[in-house]
């Protein structure tokens, strides 16, 4: 069973029991060893997904419903130049930036935690890049990256995409 597939499993399985799986049950199930349970929990964990370690194995923290956050993954593609534009355009359409997400063809995955949410750190951000004369994550990929985009309602993640589109940024 592939990696990505195993680790969507170990989701499902979180996400019906109400009570802790441990790492041994998990690696039972998956046909996997309890050290690559470990890190398929660590890879999901920098995935944004909120599972606890407990004595008993692993559970799904579940928050209440009326904090609930939902997140989104989008795909994007633009110039250096418009990272100011792209930024601005996810909060001010009321998202959250959590993330910025390359594809590299050596080192694969790549994430650099963000957490922007206003214009001021958007400008915060922007200041910190030039500061330490840093180049982005995309321009490893031509332009080419994702976010996790967090809001309190789906409706506003929908108009994060729909304002990502109008800018000709979001990828299908």
């Amino acid at each position: 069973m592939e990696g990505e597939v195993r680790r969507e499993k170990i989701m499902e399985v979180l996400q019906k029991e109400k009570t802790p799986v441990s790492g041994t049950e998990l690696a039972k199930r998956m046909g996997v060893s309890r050290q690559v349970i470990v890190q398929d929990i660590a890879l999901l964990r920098a995935s944004y997904q909120d599972i606890l370690s407990t004595n008993r194995g692993y559970l799904l923290y579940r928050q209440p419903e009326e904090a609930r956050r939902y997140r989104r993954v989008v795909r994007v593609k633009h110039r250096k130049e418009d990272i100011v534009r792209e930024l601005d355009c996810i909060v001010d359409a009321g998202g959250k930036v959590l993330n910025v997400i390359v594809e590299h063809e050596i080192y694969g995955q790549l994430v650099g935690n963000l957490v922007i949410q206003s214009r001021a750190d958007v400008r915060r951000f922007m200041h910190r890049v030039e500061e330490y004369g840093t180049k982005p994550l995309t321009d490893l990929t031509e332009g080419v990256h994702s976010h996790t985009i967090e809001a309190e309602q789906e409706e506003t993640l929908d108009a994060v995409c729909m304002a990502l589109a109008e800018e000709g940024f979001l990828l299908r």
